[in-house]
């Protein structure tokens, strides 16, 4: 009902424990203790997120149990007969994940459909030319979500499956039909949690996108009982991996009240999902605005100020009680109508600020990166390449630290680097796009020491009267023709090797490109 506009979709167009073994003398203890300190000491240093995670409360923890928090967006594709992640017609895969970590994304959801899985599957739309996607000729759908899954972790980015469709042809209410059985969906989420173990740059796996009428929540029916499908799948799940978080989203209606598909968790209070592996359920929400369906609760007089009250009642209790973490998987907008800004503005502040709040936190994966979603547009515009930093600047206050590079990435926080190192970075200014009245530019901070970084501050001197309108990813100062610009909080820590990229507004147009000098903090 909410949903028929969304995805029209142009086809060629996401403790320390410390074994003790037997009865310590004093020594040993003592030893045993300055080992704990140490450790402790090295896991306080080291960045939140390594390794695979889990719950504790409202909570997601770490390996280590820091508190993290899943501050990412959408990138769908695989669940469209193209067959693999859209865009790559325009861009390759890699760049559009720098970019995603440069904007301060820390995680992506990747929808997909039961159909890459089949025997003989093929990805199409990619462009090779000019050396674009190289490394992904030839591979299946799998093979290519390997390598989107391996290079986000390069990049500090974790992923999270979503199970969006049983086929390419559409959504579906139920986790099942005719032609997709609950068995090929049980079983294809077990192949694909085993495909993935051992790598904790993959978290977790949403079970089944947006269920609604008929599925229910609690009602016993086991035909349409999303909470207990939910319970089988993710028990599969664990089974194969048991380290991987269930991320389970709602339904439509509980006990005569509907929402958004997906976004109805009001079910939870009563019947909670029960898995044989404690502390992985993570519960999902998702919230539209008006540029996908028209609510009640938008034209409500008081509006925007019921907005709370509203995600209080069908989602936000989990979080506010201590019941389990709460991640919004979807949320998106064109942003064209006064009443969808006031109502993202209201969301994002309900998601609570980092800069406040930490992790503490509800985690959310903004829909979507790309700008071919029918009904709410995306983080790029329609060339692929930049940013709306209008929509982008909206989710500035939510968005979070990224996380430990896995393998092929470097670990600043290794306490075996046996000395300080040297902080160095340099910093290359360009120009995306001039109308004369005004230009676009961006400039890319890279580490070109021996040391991570943990702040930067750029400066140039225009040659012109030009001054910054705007900038994103980054904070300025401006004296005469002289801009100097700061890392903003995501974006500071810079590993050996790496890149941070801030972008910005300026007026008039034209005028040469300045050199540009980094200094370290």
């Amino acid at each position: 009902m909410f949903r028929s506009l969304r995805r029209a979709l142009g086809a060629a167009a996401a403790a320390l424990l410390l074994p003790l073994a037997g009865v310590q003398t004093g020594a040993q203890a003592a030893h045993a203790d300055t080992a704990a300190v140490a450790d402790t000491a090295a896991v306080a240093k080291a960045a939140a997120g390594a390794g695979y995670w889990h719950t504790s409360g409202r909570q997601i923890l770490d390996a280590a149990g820091q508190p993290v928090r899943i501050a990412g967006i959408n990138w769908f594709g695989f669940e469209t007969s193209n067959n693999a992640v859209h865009g790559l017609w325009a861009r390759d895969y890699k760049s559009m994940i720098d970019q995603m970590k440069s904007l301060g994304y820390n995680t992506i959801r990747l929808p997909y459909s039961d159909d890459i899985l089949k025997s003989g599957a093929v990805a199409n739309s990619i462009d090779f030319s000019g050396g674009k996607n190289a490394d992904l000729q030839g591979l299946t759908p799998l093979q290519i979500m390997d390598r989107i899954v391996a290079y986000a972790g390069q990049d500090g980015l974790k992923v999270i499956l979503d199970r969006h469709r049983p086929d390419a042809g559409g959504q579906s209410a139920l986790w099942y039909t005719s032609a997709v059985p609950e068995t090929t969906w049980i079983t294809n989420l077990k192949a694909l949690a085993t495909r993935y173990k051992g790598n904790s740059t993959m978290i977790g796996i949403d079970l089944h996108n947006e269920p609604h009428d008929p599925a229910c929540w609690g009602c016993g029916d086991t035909t349409r009982d999303w909470r207990l499908a939910a319970q089988r799948a993710g028990n599969a799940v664990l089974a194969a991996n048991s380290e991987l978080l269930v991320f389970v989203e709602g339904v439509q209606t509980v006990d005569g009240v509907s929402g958004w598909w997906g976004g109805n968790l009001m079910g939870v209070a009563q019947y909670p999902v029960q898995l044989t592996v404690p502390n992985r359920v993570v519960y999902s929400a998702h919230d539209y605005a008006t540029s996908v369906a028209q609510q009640s609760w938008f034209s409500d007089p008081t509006f925007p100020a019921n907005m709370p009250g509203v995600w209080d009642k069908y989602w936000g209790y989990i979080f506010k009680q201590n019941i389990a973490p709460v991640w919004v998987g979807e949320f998106g907008t064109t942003l064209q109508s006064t009443v969808d800004q006031k109502w993202l503005a209201a969301l994002v502040s309900y998601l609570r600020p980092t800069s406040t709040y930490g992790a503490d936190s509800v985690s959310w994966t903004f829909w979507s990166w790309n700008p071919n979603s029918g009904d709410t547009g995306g983080i790029l515009k329609d060339d692929w390449a930049t940013v709306d930093t209008v929509k982008d600047g909206y989710l500035a206050s939510v968005k979070a630290p990224g996380f430990p590079s896995e393998p092929g990435g470097s670990d600043p926080g290794d306490p075996g680097d046996p000395g300080g190192g040297t902080a160095a970075c340099t910093a290359a200014y360009t120009v995306s796009s001039d109308w004369g009245g005004g230009f676009n530019a961006e400039v890319k901070v890279t580490n070109t020491g021996t040391t991570a970084l943990t702040s930067w501050k750029t400066t140039w001197t225009w040659p012109g009267a030009q001054k910054v309108t705007s900038m994103w990813n980054a904070s300025y100062t401006q004296s005469g023709t002289t801009v100097t610009a700061t890392n903003a909080a995501h974006n500071g820590s810079v590993p050996v090797g790496g890149s941070a990229t801030f972008g910005f507004g300026g007026a008039p147009g034209g005028g040469g490109v300045p050199s540009v000098s980094c200094t370290t903090g």
